[in-house]
């Protein structure tokens, strides 16, 4: 699908300076894109897309000048405000007491007692 956007960032307090742009007609993209280096160049990358791949070149605008020290911190370092942390009181460990019975004795097995009776012959003479 064709689009085509843009978008550029320059911020004189932090020195960020970059931007981008890019369009296509649905089977070429070409763009370019702009960033700020450490070192005060501008990179620029033209490129293109398309069934070839990415092709791109690169070029810097501006000349490289050293880096500059950084920045020492213009507050005073902040004291720590705790105290040193006092000694845990020892405790002395209380013994446990034991909170059981003494186990009773099993009782002994007794093997069950049978509670039926032994089946009883029919009696003859009913017809059978």
């Amino acid at each position: 699908m064709p689009f085509d956007y843009s978008y550029a960032v320059q911020d004189q307090y932090s020195g960020n300076d970059f931007g981008h742009n890019t369009n296509s007609d649905g089977k070429v993209t070409t763009g370019e894109y702009r960033v700020l280096l450490p070192d005060g160049r501008t990179q620029i990358v033209t490129y293109t897309a398309d069934y070839n791949g990415y092709q791109a070149e690169v070029n810097y605008e501006g000349e490289a000048r050293p880096y500059e020290p950084q920045p020492q911190a213009s507050y005073n370092q902040p004291r720590p405000t705790y105290e040193q942390p006092r000694p845990r009181p020892t405790y002395e460990q209380p013994q446990p007491r034991p909170t059981y019975e003494q186990p009773q004795p099993r009782p002994t097995y007794e093997p069950p007692q049978n509670t039926y009776q032994a089946p009883q012959q029919p009696q003859r003479g009913y017809g059978f």
